[in-house]
C-alpha cells in the first residue's frame, strides 16, 4: 500500500526512480536497508514506517547526508535530516491550544490513560503550554477501570478542597441544633461550589473508558459549559465513543483535501487508500521536487513556505520538526463539525 502510493505520486516518470528496499518490519532490517540505500547512491529515504526502524536508520542516513522522510508519528525521532511525517500528538495539541487561546481560555489540565499514548499526549501538552508562556498544565494519569478513573477525576478536579469549606459550614450550622441552624444548613447545601482551576481539559481515552469519564465529570462539578474538552484525532471515528463528549474538540486534517488521492488511488488499484498512503504519496511528491542530478536539495526541503500535501499544508523545519496545518472539529450529534479551518501558510496565527 505504501509502495503503491509512492508509485502513484511518481507515475508520470518526471521524478526520481524508486529503489525499493524491504526492512522486514524490524530495526535491524531497516538499518540494513539504509546501508544498502547509501551504497546504491540513493538521494533520499522515504520511510521507514515505525519509530524503532526510524531510530536505526537515522544515524546511517545522517552520516551519508541523506534526508529521511519517515512515516512514523513519533515526534521524538525528529532531528536534523530526519522528519517524521505522521500526524503527531504534538501537532494536534499545538493546534488545540492555539484554538483554545483564541477563545480566551488559558488554564489547561489533562486526564490521560497511563499508556504510551497517554504519556505522549501529556508530554505534548507540557511542551506546548510552556512554549506558549502559559501556566503549567495539571496532568493526572489514570489506571484502567471505573474506580481508578473516579478517584483520578476527583483528585484532578480538586473536588474535596472546592466542596470542603461548604460542607464544613453545613456541619457547623446543623450542630447548632436550632431551627435557624437547620434553615441555614438547607441553604448552604444549595450553594454552588467554585469551578475547578482549569477551563480546558485534555482527554485521550476511547470506548468504555471515555464514556466513564464523561459520566464522572459532572458528578465532581466539572461544568462542561465552562470547561472545554479537547482530545485526539481518533475521536473522528464514531466507534471511538466520542459521542459521549459532545461539544469536545479535536484537531485533524481537513478530510476534503485528500479527495484527489482517493480518486486516483481507487481508480488505479481498485480500493480506497488508507491514511498511511497519504504519507507515502506526500513523501514521494516531495522527493520529486527536491531530487536533481546533484542529489537532494536541502534548501528546498526545508523551505519556509512548506508543501501542500494530501492532508493539507506542512513544512519541514531544519531541526526535524514537522508543522502541519490542521483543522479543528467539534463533536456533534450529527457528526464532526468544522469550527476552525486548517491554516494554509507558514505565517498563519493558527501555527
Amino acid at each position: 500500500m505504501l509502495l503503491q502510493s509512492a508509485q502513484l505520486a511518481l507515475q508520470d516518470n518526471s521524478g526520481p526512480t524508486l529503489d525499493v528496499l524491504d526492512t522486514g518490519g524490524t530495526a535491524a532490517g531497516a538499518a540494513t536497508a539504509a546501508q544498502t540505500a547509501v551504497s546504491n547512491g540513493d538521494s533520499v529515504i522515504l520511510g521507514p514506517l515505525t519509530s524503532a526502524e526510524t531510530a536505526s536508520v537515522a544515524p546511517i542516513a545522517r552520516g551519508a547526508g541523506i534526508p529521511v522522510l519517515a512515516f512514523t508519528n513519533d515526534a521524538a525521532q525528529s532531528q536534523p535530516g530526519v522528519w517524521p511525517l505522521g500526524i503527531s500528538a504534538s501537532q494536534q495539541i499545538r493546534r488545540l491550544v492555539i484554538a483554545a487561546q483564541a477563545q480566551g481560555k488559558s488554564q489547561f489540565a489533562a486526564l490521560l490513560p497511563d499508556s504510551d499514548f497517554g504519556r505522549a499526549m501529556a508530554g505534548a501538552l507540557t511542551r506546548t503550554t510552556q512554549a506558549a508562556g502559559l501556566q503549567p498544565a495539571s496532568i493526572k494519569m489514570h489506571a484502567p477501570g471505573m474506580a481508578a478513573i473516579t478517584a483520578t477525576v476527583k483528585d484532578l478536579s480538586e473536588y474535596a478542597s472546592r466542596r470542603g469549606p461548604i460542607d464544613a459550614k453545613v456541619k457547623a450550622a446543623r450542630a447548632l441544633g436550632t431551627a435557624d441552624g437547620r434553615r441555614e444548613a438547607q441553604e448552604l447545601v444549595k450553594t454552588p461550589i467554585p469551578p475547578p482551576s482549569f477551563d480546558v481539559l485534555l482527554l485521550a481515552d476511547t470506548g468504555d473508558a471515555l464514556q466513564e469519564i464523561a459520566a464522572v465529570l459532572p458528578y465532581y462539578d466539572v461544568d462542561r459549559s465552562a470547561v472545554q474538552i479537547i482530545g485526539p484525532a481518533l475521536w473522528a471515528d464514531p466507534a471511538s465513543g466520542s459521542g459521549s463528549v459532545r461539544g469536545a474538540w479535536y484537531a485533524a486534517p481537513d478530510s476534503s483535501t485528500r479527495s484527489n488521492l482517493e480518486r486516483d488511488y481507487t481508480a488505479k488499484y481498485g480500493v480506497p487508500p488508507s491514511p498511511l498512503a497519504d504519507l507515502a504519496f506526500d513523501a514521494a511528491s516531495v522527493a520529486k521536487i527536491i531530487v536533481g542530478p546533484a542529489g537532494a536539495d536541502m534548501a528546498i526541503l526545508s523551505q519556509q513556505g512548506g508543501f501542500v500535501g494530501t492532508d493539507g499544508w506542512f513544512t519541514l523545519l531544519p531541526d526535524g520538526q514537522v508543522r502541519r496545518g490542521l483543522a479543528v472539529y467539534r463533536i456533534e450529534r450529527a457528526g464532526p463539525e468544522l469550527i476552525d479551518p486548517a491554516p494554509q501558510a507558514a505565517d498563519s496565527p493558527a501555527l
